[in-house]
Formats: C-alpha cells, sequence, structure tokens
C-alpha cells in the first residue's frame, strides 16, 4: 500500500469551517428566488406563473400512481410492519416488480423516469401506507447509488450500477460515524490507495438500508500521497465484498420498520473504477446530491398533514363535548385550522421546489433546504395538535384503540415516525446555518476578506473598496419597493375571493427589511458572526415563511385557474400567510430581544458544574457504557446481520 491507515483526524472549528466551505457550490450559474429572497428582492416572476408538467410526465407519473395505490391498498398492512418492525420480503419484492426502485432512474437504464414531482408523490403515497417504505425507497433513490451516479457518474458507471439499481438492488448512503455526524472535516473511514484498488478501514453509524443493502454508497478519507490528492472520497461498494460486516441493526422510537444498522469495513478492497468522482469530491458530491434528496423528506410531512386533516376531520365531528362536536369549539377549531392551512403550504413548497428542480431553469439548493426545514417544522406541530385534538386517544396505540372496539387510528405513531425528519439529512440547527450560509453569501463574496484575520490589510482594503460600491448600490433598493403600493400584485385579488394581493405585498416588504436585518448584523458583529446562531437562525426561520406564503399564494392561482378548488385554495391560503405572518412579526422582535447573551452564561454554568444540585431527587435510569461506541478499526467481532431479500 502506498499510505498507513488513517488516524482519526483532530481539526479545530476554523478547519473544520474550511472543509465545509470547500464543498459548497460557489457559483450561482441559475437565478434562485429564495437567494434574491433574502437579499430583499422578491422575484415573484421566477415561481409565477406556477411551473407545470409536461402531458408525457402527467400520463407516466399518473399511470405509476394508479398501480402504486393499488398495490400499496392490497399489500401493504402498515400495522403488521409497526408491530414486527419489519417490511415483509414479499413486499419489498413486489415494489421491484413494479419499479419503485427506479422512480427517479432513466428509462435507458431501466428505471421508469418520473419527474421530482411525481416521485414526491409516490413517496407521500406510499410513506402514508407504512412510513418505513417510504424511507427505503427514498434513501435508497434520494442519497443511496442512483443519485450521485446520475450526476456525477461514469457512463461506464451508470451502465454497471444503475440497471440493478433500478430493478433488483437496494442502496444505502454511508456517511456519519459513531462520532462524526454534521462535521465530516473529521471522518475517519480511510480509503488507502493499493493498486488499482483502495483499501476502506472504518465503521459507519446509522446507515439506513443499510442492513439490506447490496450496493453502499461510502464517503471515505484518501490519504494524500504521490499522485493522490487525497482528501474525503465517495464510493461505490458491493455490500457482500469480504471485510464489510453489518455488526447491528439499531431500533428507534420511530419509523420501526426501516433496516438502519451499524457496518464496519475492515480492508475491504474497492476498484478504483467504483469511485465516483475525483478523488477529494466526496463532500461536494453529497452536498449536490442532498439539492434534492432532502425534498424526500418534505413529501412524507405532506402526505402525514392530509392524513393527519382526515383524521380531525371525522374525529372532531363525531366527537361531542358540552352539546356540540368538539370542532366547533374554538380551541379546537384553531388546531383544526392550522392542521388544513399548513398542509395546503407544505404541499405548495413541495411541488413549487419539485417544479422547478424539474425544469432545471433555476437553482434551488436555498428552496430544497427551506423545503426541509420548514416542512420537518411544521409536520411535527401538526401531528403534536393532532394527538392533542384526539386527547387521550392520541396517546393509546392503535393496537390497544382496536383491542377496546374503536377505530385504530396510529396517532402516536405517525408523531413518533415525525420526529425523526428534524434530525435527518441535516438537522433543524444544521440547516439554520447551512441555509445562512447561503444567504450571507452575497455579502461575503464581497466584504468577507474585511472580517478574515488571516487576510492582509492590502487585501482588506481592497475588499473595503469592492464592498463600498456593491453596498452602494444595493442599499438604497432596501428602503422602497412595490410592497408599498395598494395596488400592486391586483391579479391575486380576484373578484369573490380573499385579496391574496395583500400577502404578497407584506412578502416583498419583509424580504427588504430582512435583508436590512442581515446587513445591521454583519455590521455589527462582523467576524463574531457566524457564532450567533440564535440570530441566524431566526433569519432562516423568517425567509422560510415568506418562502411559504409566496408558495402558498401562488398554488392558490394555479388552482384557481386549472381546477374547480380555486375559492377554497384561496381560503386556505389566506389563512395560512394570516398565521404564517404572525410568526414573522414574532421571529422579527426576536432578533434584537431575545436571552441569548443570558443563555450562553447558564449553558457554561451547566457545563461547569453549578446547578448540580438543580439534577438531585431522581434515579437516572441510563444503562451502563460509553457516551460513543469505541470505531477503532479492525476485523469486526461481532456476528454479520446483514441480510438480503428474500
Amino acid at each position: 500500500m502506498s499510505a498507513p491507515p488513517l488516524k482519526k483526524p483532530v481539526v479545530t472549528e476554523r478547519e473544520a469551517r474550511q472543509v465545509a466551505e470547500a464543498a459548497r457550490e460557489r457559483d450561482w450559474r441559475k437565478p434562485s428566488f429564495a437567494k434574491e429572497l433574502f437579499l430583499g428582492r422578491f422575484r415573484l416572476d421566477l415561481i409565477h406563473p406556477h411551473p407545470l408538467p409536461t402531458d408525457e410526465a402527467v400520463r407516466r407519473g399518473e399511470q405509476f400512481l394508479a398501480k402504486l395505490r393499488a398495490f400499496c391498498e392490497t399489500k401493504v398492512d402498515g400495522a403488521l410492519i409497526e408491530r414486527e418492525a419489519r417490511i415483509p420480503d414479499e413486499v419489498v419484492n413486489g415494489l421491484k416488480e413494479l419499479g419503485a426502485l427506479g422512480m427517479k432512474i432513466d428509462p435507458r437504464y431501466g428505471g421508469l423516469g418520473l419527474t421530482q414531482v411525481y416521485y414526491n408523490k409516490a413517496l407521500a403515497l406510499v410513506g402514508s401506507a407504512s412510513p418505513a417504505i417510504g424511507v427505503l425507497l427514498s434513501a435508497h433513490q434520494s442519497i443511496g447509488v442512483p443519485q450521485p451516479l446520475k450526476l456525477f457518474g461514469t457512463p461506464e458507471q451508470k451502465e454497471r450500477f444503475l440497471p440493478r439499481c433500478a430493478r433488483t438492488d437496494i442502496s444505502a448512503f454511508l456517511l456519519t460515524e459513531p462520532d462524526v455526524g454534521s462535521d465530516p472535516a473529521r471522518l475517519a473511514t480511510s480509503a488507502v490507495p493499493d493498486g488499482d484498488d483502495y483499501v476502506l478501514d472504518g465503521v459507519k453509524l446509522w446507515t439506513t438500508n443499510g442492513v439490506v443493502a447490496d450496493l453502499l454508497v461510502v464517503m471515505a478519507r484518501v490519504p494524500k500521497s504521490d499522485g493522490h490528492k487525497g482528501g474525503i472520497t465517495a464510493f461505490v461498494v458491493e455490500s457482500d465484498s469480504p471485510g464489510v460486516t453489518v455488526e447491528n441493526r439499531n431500533a428507534f422510537m420511530g419509523l420501526r420498520g426501516i433496516e438502519n444498522g451499524v457496518t464496519r469495513f475492515h480492508q475491504v478492497r474497492v476498484p478504483a473504477a467504483n469511485r465516483i468522482g475525483p478523488e477529494g469530491a466526496g463532500l461536494k458530491i453529497a452536498l449536490t446530491t442532498l439539492n434534492t434528496g432532502r425534498l424526500s423528506l418534505p413529501a412524507s410531512c405532506v402526505a402525514a398533514g392530509k392524513w393527519c386533516l382526515k383524521i380531525a376531520r371525522e374525529w372532531s365531528a363525531a366527537r361531542e363535548q358540552w352539546g356540540k362536536p368538539v370542532a366547533h369549539h374554538e380551541a379546537v377549531g384553531q388546531k383544526i385550522s392550522f392542521i388544513a392551512a399548513t398542509t395546503f403550504a407544505l404541499e405548495a413548497v413541495l411541488d413549487l421546489s419539485s417544479q422547478m428542480a424539474d425544469e432545471d431553469r433555476n437553482d434551488i439548493r436555498i428552496e430544497g433546504a427551506l423545503a426541509k426545514l420548514f416542512a420537518s417544522e411544521m409536520g411535527w406541530k401538526i401531528a403534536d395538535e393532532l394527538v392533542q385534538i384526539r386527547g387521550g386517544r392520541g396517546f393509546e396505540t392503535a393496537d390497544s384503540l382496536r383491542a377496546r372496539g374503536e377505530r385504530a387510528v396510529p396517532a402516536e405513531q405517525m408523531l413518533r415516525d415525525l420526529r425523526i425528519n428534524r434530525i435527518f439529512e441535516g438537522s433543524t440547527e444544521i440547516m439554520h446555518l447551512l441555509i445562512a450560509r447561503e444567504a450571507v453569501d452575497a455579502h461575503l463574496s464581497v466584504a468577507g476578506d474585511l472580517i478574515d484575520p488571516e487576510k492582509s490589510l492590502s487585501d482588506k482594503a481592497k475588499a473595503g473598496a469592492n464592498a463600498g460600491v456593491f453596498y452602494a448600490k444595493w442599499l438604497p433598493k432596501l428602503v422602497a419597493g412595490p410592497g408599498q403600493l395598494p395596488g400592486t400584485y391586483g391579479d391575486f385579488h380576484p373578484a369573490g375571493h380573499p385579496d391574496l394581493s395583500t400577502h404578497l405585498r407584506y412578502v416583498e416588504r419583509n424580504a427588504r427589511k430582512l435583508a436590512r436585518s442581515t446587513f445591521y448584523a454583519m455590521s455589527r458583529w462582523q467576524g463574531r458572526m457566524e457564532t450567533k446562531q440564535g440570530f441566524l437562525g431566526r433569519i432562516v426561520d423568517i425567509g422560510a415563511e415568506l418562502f411559504a406564503m409566496s408558495a402558498a399564494v401562488v398554488r392558490a392561482e394555479l388552482l384557481r385557474t386549472t381546477e374547480g378548488h380555486g375559492r377554497e385554495a384561496y381560503q386556505l391560503a389566506d389563512v395560512f400567510c394570516r398565521q404564517s405572518r404572525i410568526r414573522v412579526e414574532e421571529l422579527f422582535g426576536r432578533l434584537w430581544s431575545n436571552t441569548d447573551d443570558l443563555d450562553h452564561k447558564v449553558v457554561k454554568g451547566v457545563l461547569g458544574g453549578a446547578y448540580e444540585w438543580l439534577e438531585q431527587g431522581v434515579i437516572d435510569p441510563s444503562g451502563e457504557g460509553p457516551w460513543i461506541a469505541d470505531a477503532t478499526p479492525g476485523p469486526s467481532e461481532k456476528e454479520n446481520v446483514h441480510r438480503r431479500i428474500r
């Protein structure tokens, strides 16, 4: 071998940020509605008229949805999957026969070639029958082998692997390690060049589909050596390769049927031909894959919202308290209104982002991230509200309800299943930072050197001059805009419908306010801006609300002009926007009036033991063992629990 196995890297916070920065897509070759929004420019022309799929895409998509619905209604027993914590092999094989493994794969490789819009509709449909199946299919296609090969694979790799992924082979994506999550600079799994191969050593955690996968996308660090650039690199690995061991099938509070495990690599030989892209491009490949891959999570949240609305409607009409259905009591009615309006907005955000991805006219890296962030947070709130509406029955399991003669409504399962979406594929906190970085990209591009302590005085002087030119043109545009003119966006106030133009004017005004707030914060904190995570999170949440409002209004107008639910759509959009505006006003207030500094002092006290006395009087039921499992490279000492679907 040309280099010894790597030890776990020790990196500073700055070095970790530099690794993440190097993996970013830096260029903006296409317009971005959300990017413009954060810059204070409300580009309605980028999303209205609402983009639509082609007739052929609709025909192909609807044809598959009909087959998938019939399969789910007759072959999928979601309650059985929940009880046994496993998807039956015959169900997986049935999905393979339908072509569900290849929904996004080009027909030339045996796939169905569905658009992102219909892929998400399919995930929502199958996920409503069993969330575990939705995860199986999305992990396989959204982040598993098909998507990175579609974007970065060679023609030979596509010919070798995509036909397998389309019909027979399940794939998984392996990045996380026991001690490495959102800071991949510390990635310890190594891939040491040896002739025409790489030799992999390391341990991967939370490998969704990993227990049953046939093909793996593995992120590993190649050491720098003669002829090798090195860096974090992506590989396609056959799961039955000698030295690959699935050491554990993990169990979770929700999504009990998913095949998620711990995978160890010991001296696993991988042909260089299986490397995806050049050495060092692994993180860039992963992040680019997630630009659209993240849209699978909003799909599951939309499905959850639709189901929660159905249950809330039926239950609240049947259940009476104090002489009338509980839906007519204001406290419950407000929750139902929130569920209905927010579900409408979630579907609007998902469909708009997906159709924009299909058209490929816009850069949707921020839109996709906002969709994931907004949907995962709101989907959880919707399910929580349903449990509250159901009362004690919401806390009771479906099996228990069935056993005592009532309808088996799995509301508590829905709550458990949705909770992971706030962590999957970038936690809410990480999504805040990721989106915030993109939101301030224009500022850093022109003024970044001013706040970089490593830059010379001449570099700072040059940056200052460039920043002066940029802000001289940009800042005056944030003072006034069309949102201040009463008649603007009048097309969104048709006779007999609620006035949605007022909400678009609100978005335009507050996009400028958001940009001004960001500029003021950068001027105030400069290089410390990256540490103000509370502030950045609120900035991003405001942007998410403004994006959702825009999507909801545009979707309402689309439905008014193309379908028979225009009046109802306008009403839902109006209610959602009014609810959203309340949240936006609160977030703006909390930008400057908050407890961030006090919270930091308390945290220091907690970690320093100042409040240990507050922990007294309870018993810790936790078991013994280290906080983080040992992931030292070496041969496995455990039984291989990998299994193939039969």
